[in-house]
């Protein structure tokens, strides 16, 4: 019994956590409310074409740069359309000297390769207007017969948004048609 009530005592103190760990939370929610800090993909996108060239640039995209926890230099995540990726790694020193003249002296010191499908260069324009929007046509109003048909289907449901979300289908529908 002596023993037990000698060694029990309470148990030691654990450290606090690592400041960086406790701020994480609340760093990525500014991130994401502000945007990222400092130059990133989306200004490479905008001059990506003067970055890798006209032919690279229609099979290329930049993805994101990834930042490592201790500082230093970045590395480029590329998304490459097939076969293509062997031009791009023989060409990586060059790309990379080029995106540093652009985003700062040693800001990437790296190339990451992924293949995958490139979203085609109107779709990421850096004007910030969507490529559907760019592509959209005015609305062509539907003749009175079409319309008067298209209101009576619809006549006895309630007056209710599904109503309305179902009236502009049916004008969507007609129109392509």
């Amino acid at each position: 019994m002596r023993i037990l009530a000698e060694r029990r005592t309470r148990p030691p103190r654990r450290t606090p956590p690592p400041a960086g760990k406790s701020l994480n939370k609340y760093l990525r929610e500014l991130e994401t409310r502000f945007g990222q800090s400092g130059p990133g993909p989306q200004q490479l996108g905008a001059r990506w074409k003067e970055i890798v060239g006209e032919v690279l640039s229609r099979r290329t995209e930049p993805v994101k740069l990834v930042r490592p926890r201790r500082g230093g230099p970045a590395i480029l995540e590329i998304r490459v359309d097939g076969p293509i990726a062997a031009v791009v790694q023989h060409q990586a020193p060059d790309i990379l000297a080029r995106v540093n003249l652009v985003l700062g002296s040693d800001a990437v010191d790296k190339l990451r390769i992924v293949q995958g499908k490139v979203r085609p260069p109107a779709a990421r324009d850096a004007t910030g207007a969507s490529a559907l929007a760019k592509r959209r046509k005015a609305a062509t109003p539907l003749d009175a017969a079409a319309e008067a048909g298209l209101a009576q289907s619809l006549a006895e449901a309630p007056d209710n948004p599904l109503k309305a979300s179902l009236l502009k289908l049916g004008r969507a529908v007609l129109r392509d048609s």
